[in-house]
Order: structure tokens, then C-alpha cells, then sequence
């Protein structure tokens, strides 16, 4: 399994979270309460966890390219919720 993690200080975890996990349940399987959201995709998953400090975002995926194209999703979307607080692109590791 590939494997990879961002994180993004913000106080709008929580937020940023929830719009995430509504927007992608229009077209996958989701299960996300305030703090926490998993989203199933095809060939794994992507998991948000939110605290008062941040929003942490790990991708786990059967293949690279999979992890990959989640996590550019993932960050797209991060990205355009978050323009008010103009974020530079993610750091996964």
C-alpha cells in the first residue's frame, strides 16, 4: 500500500473537512463527523482528521498512481474552499 500525509494549519479544519467530505459523497462512498472523515475511492482511501490548530489529510492507496490522483483531488479542492486564506500547495509526505 502507498501511503502519503499532508497537514494545513488553519482554524477551519473542522470546515474544510465537512465541505470535503459532502462535495466527494456526490460521487463516493463517505463517513465523516466533525473532527474525523473517510473517503472510500477506488483502490483506497483518503482520511481527515481535524483539530482547533489544523486539518490533517492521509492518502493510502493499492497503487502510486492512485495515491497520486487522489491526493492532487485532495488538494485541489483544499485549495479552492480555502482561498481566503490564499494556502500554497501541500505538503505530502
Amino acid at each position: 500500500m502507498m501511503e502519503a500525509t499532508a497537514y494545513v494549519e488553519t482554524e477551519f479544519g473542522a470546515k474544510y473537512l465537512v465541505q470535503m467530505c459532502k462535495h466527494f459523497a456526490h460521487k463516493i462512498e463517505v463517513d465523516y463527523s466533525d473532527t474525523h472523515g473517510e473517503c472510500r475511492f477506488e483502490g483506497g482511501i483518503a482520511v481527515f482528521d481535524a483539530t482547533a490548530e489544523g486539518l490533517r489529510m492521509r492518502v493510502t492507496a493499492e497503487k502510486d498512481e492512485t495515491r497520486a490522483w487522489a491526493q492532487s483531488a485532495i488538494e485541489s479542492h483544499l485549495l479552492r474552499f480555502a482561498f481566503r486564506e490564499q494556502l500554497e500547495s501541500l505538503d505530502w509526505r
